[in-house]
């Protein structure tokens, strides 16, 4: 039977371009997942976009001497053209300076005021003396007054995972320019999280099936649960929809707020776009629905405390009760998928630091699934992971080239050669059936680990059929039996019917050269479907040009099962899958790469 399975993949903050270390964290797993997902006949809405407001988008917009709403308009471009590169499956990559996502923000704020689980109250405001801006909580440093940490943030401290407000902070300062913050007396909204204390850690008590380190430190979280701020002194993000707020020039919402609230908006913002107002319902309303939050590990309190809090409250089944709000019910999330760091020859990604590679420049120079590869087999699943040159280049000459590309490019070039068309297995052997039965069982075997985002797991036992197949073409030697032209072609069709298993074991993980190889092999039409940009107009409080990502999924052939080749398709002379690197490159990267250091 179809589920409705949402995929809400974290929204990339728009003050730059995305480097390796961001896709390996929301984008290559999240997209992965959903093309499976279709592939099995669920009905998937992937959605995200930008995340545009907030005090780091002004001040980088005032270093550039600019306005926000012109940078956020770049760089979300920018963005927009890093994830169509990569190939993410999104049913709806849009922005959260859009009129739907305020309208969406504003509403479901309503219904946590009028549940009683948010409140005024007057507190200490960090300040930049310079500027007289409010300094967002991630923007300000000092030593934890916990842990005694020195490099805690004003929101949380990465040592010890405690929750901070940037007036506990030892020697706070700026992470802008080291000024030390004033904190001036000021009125906001707080969330008032101790009132889930319950219900919030009841429903956690139920995610048995998270990811261990997901699991254990949200309910660590869960049990010192402090009022957030919600609310900033800003011009720049959602107004608050409150008599004697709402026309407050300096009074938005905090961008963490309103962000989480995006997968809700993009939801909405998608089934307008359908022409049906009311379909994201199926994803967010039905009991039986499913919904995959994906991240990096640094978003793991938004997801798994804060979002489900706001859905609870929203509901009214926080611990004092209340009505549902005006959308009905809300589902709260099936699971947290999140992926520790991508580290670069040991140091963490760091734009500021000059440690890093972007999407772009990767895409350019190596294209996408040599990336989505490296990120599915090495990346950082469950614990931090490396990446080298040397380990890419390894990689992609030795796994992806000599072993895949290696195994559909001599199959097909030797059915082609000695017969110009799929052959007809008239003389089967043992070794032939073992090898299809392989190949056959191994759509449960990844299916499973996909289904629970193992993704390395997947990979691994797709690739491992590939290593069959392979041997199993070096031990029949079908170069050699022209005398045995039957026996020559049994082995063939044998070996083209694992190389279109593999395909398609393989196109989630690969879907721009599974296109490739459903060609080759003689098919017609749209495998593996690719997103692309489509105008939306014009929205936001300013007034600007709107673009998002979409894709027509359903007329894609690719479907999760053993499908038999049909014998007397034509072939055609393949051309290679995958371009050997120059083992070189293994050493310094590309002359444009960063050259990282230790630390």
């Amino acid at each position: 039977m179809s589920v409705p399975v949402l995929t809400a993949v974290a929204w990339p903050y728009a003050n730059g371009p995305r480097h390796i270390g961001h896709v390996s964290g929301f984008g290559v797993p999240s997209d992965v997942f959903s093309r499976y997902q279709r592939m099995v006949g669920n009905r998937v809405l992937m959605v995200s976009g930008t995340d545009e407001h907030g005090t780091p988008i002004q001040v980088q917009a005032d270093a550039e001497g600019t306005t926000p709403r012109e940078l956020v308009d770049r760089y979300s471009r920018v963005i927009q053209d890093d994830l169509v590169g990569l190939g993410l499956s999104y049913d709806l990559f849009t922005r959260t300076s859009t009129d739907n996502h305020h309208r969406v923000t504003q509403d479901l704020f309503t219904a946590l005021w009028n549940n009683g689980y948010v409140r005024t109250e007057k507190t200490l405001g960090a300040i930049s003396p310079s500027t007289g801006r409010t300094l967002p909580d991630r923007y300000i440093e000092g030593t934890c007054p916990i842990c005694g940490y020195p490099g805690a943030r004003g929101d949380q401290c990465d040592n010890c995972g405690n929750q901070l407000d940037p007036a506990d902070l030892i020697n706070p300062r700026s992470r802008i320019n080291g000024e030390t913050p004033q904190f001036v007396e000021t009125e906001h909204l707080l969330f008032d999280l101790p009132a889930f204390s319950k219900s919030l850690g009841s429903w956690l008590d139920t995610r048995t099936h998270w990811r261990p380190n997901v699991l254990n430190f949200s309910k660590r979280l869960a049990d010192d649960l402090k009022p957030r701020a919600i609310s900033r002194d800003l011009d720049w993000g959602v107004r608050i929809p409150l008599d004697g707020w709402h026309d407050l020039p300096m009074k938005r919402f905090y961008v963490w707020f309103d962000a989480v609230i995006g997968y809700l908006s993009a939801s909405v913002e998608w089934a307008q776009r359908t022409g049906d107002p009311h379909a994201w319902q199926q994803w967010w309303c039905d009991p039986d629905a499913q919904s995959y939050y994906f991240m990096g590990k640094d978003n793991i309190t938004f997801h798994s405390v804060m979002w489900p809090a706001f859905l609870l409250g929203h509901n009214g089944e926080g611990d004092r009760g209340g009505e549902v709000g005006s959308f009905g019910r809300l589902n709260l999330p099936t699971e947290i998928v999140s992926s520790e760091f991508l580290t670069m020859s040991g140091s963490k990604f760091s734009t500021s630091r000059g440690t890093v590679i972007y999407v772009g420049d990767f895409l350019r120079e190596f294209g996408p699934d040599a990336l989505r590869y490296f990120i599915a087999v090495a990346g950082p699943e469950n614990q931090d992971s490396d990446f080298t040159w040397d380990e890419f280049v390894r990689r992609t000459n030795f796994e992806l080239a000599n072993e895949w590309g290696n195994l559909v490019n001599r199959s097909i070039s030797l059915a082609f050669k000695n017969v110009g068309a799929i052959p007809e297995p008239t003389s089967p052997d043992p070794a032939d059936e073992a090898l299809l039965a392989q190949s056959r069982a191994a759509f449960d075997t990844v299916g499973a680990h996909l289904a629970r985002s193992r993704f390395k797991q997947a990979i691994s036992e797709a690739m491992r059929i590939v290593g069959e197949a392979n041997a199993y073409l070096s031990h029949q030697e079908p170069w050699k039996r022209k005398d045995d032209p039957a026996r020559r072609d049994t082995i063939l069709h044998t070996a083209l019917q694992v190389v279109q298993d593999a395909n398609t074991l393989l196109t989630p993980f690969l879907p721009h050269a599974a296109q490739k190889v459903h060609e080759a092999l003689g098919g017609t039409g749209v495998w593996a479907e690719q997103p692309h940009r489509e105008d939306a107009g014009v929205s936001g409080e300013l007034g600007t040009s709107h673009s998002v990502l979409t894709g027509d999924y359903a007329s894609e052939q690719a479907r999760w099962a053993s499908t038999p080749i049909p014998v007397g398709r034509p072939l055609e002379r393949p051309t290679p899958l995958f371009a050997k690197l120059d083992p070189s490159l293994g050493e310094t990267g590309p002359s444009w790469a960063p050259i990282a250091t230790d630390g």
